[in-house]
């Protein structure tokens, strides 16, 4: 049997009288790269909050690595390898590119606060080393050379390239990227398809992603799982998910389905 990194069962998540996730099954192989898709107000982001801890779901239980992650803090789910970019960019705009990366580092440094107002030699050593971190991943997502500029002031698709990097900082086994090709142009989201792959094979990090390009969806994807109104209605490979009726039906309509046949 494949290992699972994550594995969520039965997870249901309701706000007052509204049904937002519905008694959703849900697994993740280590090393695999998975797509959740589904149409506008499906329950994807809901279910990537559940995942991240931002929302503990109304009943159901989610596993990660092996152990419970229901109801724990965010801060603690990242800490134990779980790390999500933003369908929305979330940088620190007046800190540089290679600043925003060492943020996320925090979790693994060991200087104290008194090490650090007195910058000890141990404590500059590993402000050095984590400098040199955040210059590789930089680079290793395609914006080296911007260590020192401002985070605002970089182009919208190296912003996003910047927030893979931070998220790689927390050296996670699972990434989350949120509608990570919003706003790419057909080039750079061919471009982004590769580097999902090289994050996979040279970082070692398994991968789940939300995404609206069924290009992207079908290019990197390896299983594939679909929402609508919150129930899954189909999971399997791309070329399964492709030729699902349930799934043509859900972003095209019943009605509009039928006209076609």
């Amino acid at each position: 049997m494949t290992e699972l990194l994550l594995d969520a069962r039965k997870v249901r998540v309701e706000f007052g009288g509204l049904v937002a996730v519905n008694d959703v099954d849900f697994n993740i192989p280590t090393g695999s790269i998975v797509a959740l898709i589904g149409p506008n107000g499906a329950g994807k982001t809901t279910f990537f909050n559940v995942l991240t801890g931002l929302y503990t779901p109304t009943r159901g239980g989610v596993h990660f690595d092996g152990v419970s992650i229901v109801g724990v803090a965010p801060h603690k789910i990242a800490a134990s390898g779980v790390a999500r970019t933003f369908q929305n960019i979330r940088l620190f705009g007046a800190m540089t590119a290679a600043e925003n990366v060492m943020v996320a580092m925090h979790p693994h440094l060991k200087s104290s606060v008194v090490s650090t107002i007195l910058r000890t030699p141990r404590q500059r050593h590993e402000e050095k080393e984590a400098r040199a971190t955040a210059t590789e991943l930089l680079k290793f997502v395609g914006i080296g050379g911007t260590e020192e500029e401002f985070a605002k002031n970089l182009p919208y698709g190296d912003q996003r390239r910047l927030e893979v990097a931070r998220a790689l900082a927390l050296r996670p086994k699972l990434l989350l990227l949120d509608e990570p090709t919003a706003g790419m142009n057909p080039q750079e989201s061919a471009t982004f398809t590769t580097f999902v792959h090289r994050v996979r094979d040279e970082k070692g990090v398994t991968v789940l992603l939300i995404e609206h390009d069924m290009k992207v969806v079908m290019g990197v994807s390896e299983r594939i799982t679909v929402l609508e109104y919150g129930a899954k209605i189909a999971e399997g490979t791309p070329a399964e998910i492709r030729s699902d009726q349930r799934v043509i039906e859900a972003y095209l309509g019943k009605s509009a389905t039928e006209e076609v046949a």
